[in-house]
């Protein structure tokens, strides 16, 4: 089969590798019908994330058909359409069992396209197949689905409930991709008083506005912290979630927030972050950090299939499974292209 493959930083190939086959009773071999990039892929190939060794299969997000499963399955079968999950849950380890997949013990977590090949192929082996996928409703588009693999549940649990969004909160959201716009659109859910979107780019904004965000901000011209406390009688927000990865992003979301307020740390950082203690030990401030455990996503799921959750709006660019260099090379350059989320079917 074809697949991409991970050579080092800033490098990739679109290349022939073995199929992938059964390995434990509890696997499945799923065929991949749409696949995306995520903004961790590009991490990847930045070299922020040095787990991810050469040889390796990049993706963690696929919408496929079962082709085959091992011998323990129980509750899928060859061709079952299926959401394969970014996170892999054995179901069984201490963790698993208080519904935090993303800290499985027992073999699971993030593993797809980090420490076993992922789902930029044809094919993709997938443990624990029947805690690690989820049956596709008939009648919803596999690019719909595809966004529940990772980014709707993200900046759901990750962003909005680690948060703690209320009734009437001003959320602000620092960062309007594709994990940052996942946040405002489920923090709308919670009805917030006011949700902010703060990025550099104008077409990112504009995508914001379409989500949710009542109020824009380009901090390349404007100042957040003036518009937030003109909003809250100085206060700051309520809520701030840093949906970048960087340094002066996470730096923006903990000034902006207000004093007993919370700050829920979602982007993916590859280098050390100034967290000025001096100053905040005494302002209350809660801060989160955590990987996606995906619990939410059956709720998701009935949000998307019942039209509640627009997650076809995330897709704005369409690539057959084999043009990976112009699918990264467009989603890569975001800020040039307007990319939000790209898909590529087969």
């Amino acid at each position: 089969m074809r697949a991409l493959v991970y050579h080092g930083p800033g490098r990739k190939a679109w290349e022939d590798v073995p199929d992938p086959r059964i390995v434990d009773d509890t696997d499945a071999v799923v065929r991949v019908d749409a696949v995306t990039i995520c903004g961790t892929d590009l991490h990847i190939l930045k070299g922020d994330v040095p787990e991810v060794t050469p040889g390796r299969i990049l993706g963690h997000e696929a919408v496929g058909t079962i082709e085959a499963v091992g011998a323990g399955v129980r509750t899928r079968k060859p061709g079952d359409r299926v959401l394969v999950s970014c996170i892999t849950a054995c179901g069984t380890c201490r963790f698993c069992r208080e519904g935090r997949y993303g800290q499985c013990l027992g073999g699971g977590g993030w593993i797809l396209g980090h420490t076993i090949d992922g789902t930029q192929a044809e094919r993709v082996r997938v443990p624990f197949a029947d805690t690690s996928t989820h049956p596709v409703p008939d009648g919803v588009a596999d690019e719909e689905i595809l966004m529940l693999a990772d980014i709707l549940p993200t900046g759901y649990e990750v962003g909005v409930l680690n948060g703690g969004v209320r009734p009437g909160d001003v959320v602000a959201v620092v960062g309007s991709g594709p994990i940052g716009l996942s946040a405002i659109m489920t923090a709308r859910l919670f009805s917030p008083g006011h949700v902010i979107a703060i990025d550099l780019a104008d077409s990112r904004l504009e995508a914001a506005k379409r989500f949710g965000a009542d109020i824009t901000i380009n901090s390349s011209r404007q100042d957040p912290l003036e518009v937030v406390q003109s909003l809250t009688a100085g206060l700051g927000a309520d809520v701030t979630v840093e949906a970048v990865g960087v340094p002066a992003a996470f730096e923006d979301a903990v000034r902006l927030v207000r004093p007993g307020g919370r700050v829920a740390n979602v982007g993916v950082h590859g280098e050390p972050v100034t967290f000025h203690l001096e100053k905040q030990w005494i302002r209350d401030v809660t801060i989160t950090t955590g990987l996606v455990d995906t619990g939410s996503t059956p709720t998701l799921l009935r949000l998307v299939t019942g039209h509640q959750l627009d997650a076809g709006q995330f897709v704005t660019h369409r690539f057959p499974l084999s043009d990976f260099d112009r699918a990264y090379e467009v989603f890569g350059a975001a800020g040039e292209t307007g990319a939000l989320k790209v898909v590529l079917t087969r």
